[in-house]
C-alpha cells in the first residue's frame, strides 16, 4: 500500500519533532536524518523527567502503532535496561473510545445487517476501549451474555503507514549507526511487524482461544470463553462474556492463606501445562488477562499474543538447563552461543568467567530457596552486555516463566515456580535425550545423506560441464592422493565409531542425571561398572584400529 508524498512527510515530520521535543532528536542524527530535525542546530534535552519517562511520554504521543510497539519494548529485557523496561510498562493502552455511532457504522458494514437482527441487545457504552478496539457488552438473539471487539476504523492503515516509516527508520539506523546494525534493528522491527499485525486480525485471536480450549477440554478448572463464530470477522470479535476476580485487583481477592497457596500452585500449572505439555501458550498473562471466577476456576481472556515451543526452542532451552544444572560453564557457553547470529564476535573468556559468576552464589541453594525472576533478570543483563539475541519464541518462553512466578507471588508471597516447574523440566529432559528422540535425529540424518546421494551426480555433471567449458579451475594435482584419502576414509571411520560410542556413553549419563529408576541405588554401582567397560572395549578397538598395520 503507498500512501500520498505529503501525507508521509507529515507523518516523518511529526515524528521527528515528537522526538525532538524529548529530547531523543540525536537519534535521527545518528541515523543519517538530519534533515528531519525541526531544530537542526541544538535539540532541548529532557528537564522534568529522566530519560525513560521521556521516552514513554512521546511513544503515548505518536499513537496506537508507537504504544504496542512500546509495549513489546517494555517485554524485551535483552535489549533495554530496567529503568527503560519499568517505564515503558505503564504505556496504557485506553484511550478515548471511539463514538457509538461509529461503532454502529461498523457493525452494520462487517454483518450486512442492522444491529437488532444481529443481537438482542447491544451497549453503546464501552466496557474498555484501546489502541486497537474496544470493546462492548451485548446479548446475542438466543440470549448469550457476550463481549464484542469492535477494531476501530483507521487504526490498520495508520499502523500499515507507521510501519513503513519504521522498516525505513531501521533500515537508515543499521547503514549509519553500527548499535543498530549490531542489534539488526531491521529484522526487529520485521518482527513486531508481524505481531502487529496478527493482533489486528481477530480471526486470529479466535483461533487462538478455540486451540486454547480444546487443549483445556478435559481441566474443569480452566475456562476459556466461546467463541460465536457467526458473529466474528477480521474486523470483530465476539466471545462469551465471562466474570470473576482479575489477579490485578488485589482488594477482592480476600481468600485464606491456604486457599491462595492452592491457588497460586494451580495457576503455575495452569501455564506450566500450556508451555510444556500443549507448547502452546498464552504469552500475556498480566494480571488483567487472569481471573477466578466464582466457582475458583481460572479464566483466561486476551489471546492475541501467543507463544509456541517448538523443536528449536525447546533444543535451545534443554542445553541451557542440562549445562546450568551441571555447572558445566563450557558447555553453557557453546548453548549461548547458538542464540549469536552468524558473523557476531563475542568475547568467548569474558562470557564464561560471567556466567560462572551469575551462577555460583546459587550453589549450595535447595530450588525451592531460588527465585527463577531474579536469575532470569540476570541472564537478560548478561545477554545484553555481550549484544546477544535471543530467538523470538524463547524470548516470549521466558517472559512467559517470569509473569507466571509474578502472578504465584502476587497470590502467595511464599511461592516457588522452581519447585512446580523441575517435574516439567525433568520429562523435557527424558523427552530431548530420549533413544526415540536420537532415532527420530538419525532419521532426519540419513534422509539428508539420501537427498546428497540423488543431488550428487547432477553436481558432478555441472563440474564436468564447466570443465568441459573451461570455466573450471583447480589449483590442486589429485594424482599421488589414494593413500591418503584411504587413510583419511579410515581415521574418519574411526571418529565416527568413537563420537557414536561417547554420544551413547553421555545420552545415557544424561539420561541417569534426570530420571532416577526405582532401585537406583542397588543399581548405579552395576551399571557404572557396565559403562566403564563398555568405555573400555571401545577405547581399545579404536587403539588397536590406529596401530594395526596399514595397507600400502
Amino acid at each position: 500500500m503507498h500512501w500520498p508524498m505529503e501525507t508521509r512527510l507529515s507523518r516523518y515530520a511529526q515524528i521527528a519533532e515528537v522526538l525532538a521535543r524529548h529530547g531523543f532528536g540525536y537519534l535521527l542524527s545518528a541515523w543519517g536524518l538530519d534533515h528531519l530535525l525541526p531544530h537542526p542546530h541544538g535539540q532541548p534535552e529532557p528537564t522534568a523527567h529522566g530519560r525513560p519517562a521521556h521516552l514513554r511520554m512521546a511513544i503515548e504521543e505518536l499513537g496506537a502503532t508507537f504504544i504496542k510497539l512500546g509495549q513489546l519494548l517494555s517485554t524485551r529485557a535483552d535489549l533495554l535496561p530496567p529503568d527503560y523496561l519499568d517505564e515503558l510498562a505503564k504505556l496504557q493502552d485506553a484511550v478515548p473510545p471511539v463514538p457509538s455511532a461509529v461503532v454502529m457504522e461498523t457493525l452494520v458494514a462487517e454483518f450486512g445487517r442492522p444491529i437488532e437482527a444481529v443481537f438482542a441487545s447491544f451497549d453503546p457504552t464501552p466496557l474498555a476501549a484501546a489502541s486497537i478496539g474496544q470493546v462492548h457488552a451485548a446479548t446475542l438473539p438466543d440470549g448469550s451474555d457476550v463481549v464484542v471487539k469492535v477494531r476501530r476504523p483507521g487504526v490498520v492503515e495508520q499502523a500499515e503507514q507507521d510501519l513503513e516509516i519504521l522498516r525505513n527508520l531501521a533500515a537508515a539506523a543499521s547503514r549509519h549507526w553500527k548499535a543498530a546494525e549490531q542489534y539488526d534493528v531491521v529484522a526487529l522491527a520485521q518482527e513486531f511487524a508481524q505481531a502487529l499485525r496478527a493482533e489486528f486480525d481477530y480471526l486470529h485471536e479466535g483461533r487462538n482461544a478455540e486451540r486454547f480450549a480444546a487443549n483445556f477440554a478435559q481441566d474443569t478448572a480452566v475456562h476459556i470463553p466461546r467463541v460465536y463464530w457467526e458473529t466474528t470477522t477480521s474486523r470483530v470479535l465476539t466471545l462469551e462474556h465471562m466474570r470473576g476476580v482479575k489477579l490485578s485487583d488485589s482488594h477482592a481477592l480476600e481468600e485464606p492463606t491456604t486457599a491462595r497457596h492452592a491457588l497460586a500452585h494451580r495457576g503455575a500449572q495452569v501455564v506450566l501445562k500450556m508451555v510444556f505439555e500443549d507448547r502452546f501458550f498464552h504469552a500475556d498473562l498480566h494480571p488483567g488477562n487472569f481471573f477466578i471466577e466464582a466457582d475458583d476456576r481460572f479464566g483466561l481472556i486476551d489471546f492475541g499474543t501467543v507463544g509456541v515451543l517448538d523443536e528449536r526452542t525447546e533444543e535451545h532451552l534443554a542445553e541451557l538447563v542440562l549445562a546450568g544444572t551441571h555447572r558445566d560453564y563450557d558447555r553453557l557457553v557453546d548453548a549461548v552461543l547458538t542464540l549469536t547470529p552468524a558473523g557476531r564476535q563475542v568475547d568467548r573468556e569474558r562470557l564464561r568467567q560471567d556466567l560462572e559468576q551469575m551462577i555460583a552464589p546459587y550453589d549450595g541453594q535447595a530450588s525451592g530457596e531460588t527465585g527463577m525472576g531474579p536469575l532470569l533478570k540476570q541472564c537478560f543483563e548478561l545477554i545484553r552486555r555481550h549484544r546477544l539475541h535471543l530467538p523470538a519464541n524463547l524470548l516470549l518462553l521466558i517472559k512467559t516463566i517470569i509473569m507466571t512466578e509474578g502472578l504465584g507471588k502476587h497470590l502467595d508471597p511464599e511461592f516457588q515456580l522452581t519447585t512446580a516447574i523441575k517435574p516439567y523440566t525433568q520429562r523435557l529432559m527424558l523427552r530431548q535425550y530420549s533413544p526415540s528422540r536420537w532415532l527420530q535425529q538419525l532419521g532426519r540424518a540419513s534422509m539428508d545423506m539420501v537427498h546428497l546421494g540423488v543431488d550428487m551426480p547432477q553436481q558432478l555433471r555441472h563440474i564436468l560441464s564447466a570443465l568441459e567449458h573451461g570455466t573450471f579451475q583447480m589449483a590442486v594435482r589429485p594424482e599421488g592422493l589414494e593413500p591418503v584419502i584411504r587413510r583419511v576414509e579410515r581415521l574418519a571411520d574411526r571418529i565416527v565409531i568413537g563420537i557414536l560410542g561417547a554420544a551413547f556413553i553421555s545420552g545415557t549419563a544424561t539420561l541417569l542425571s534426570v530420571n532416577h529408576p526405582p532401585g537406583w541405588e542397588r543399581m548405579a554401582g552395576w551399571i557404572y561398572a557396565i559403562g566403564f567397560g563398555l568405555a573400555t572395549v571401545l577405547g581399545v578397538l579404536i587403539a588397536w584400529s590406529i596401530m594395526r598395520p596399514k595397507d600400502r
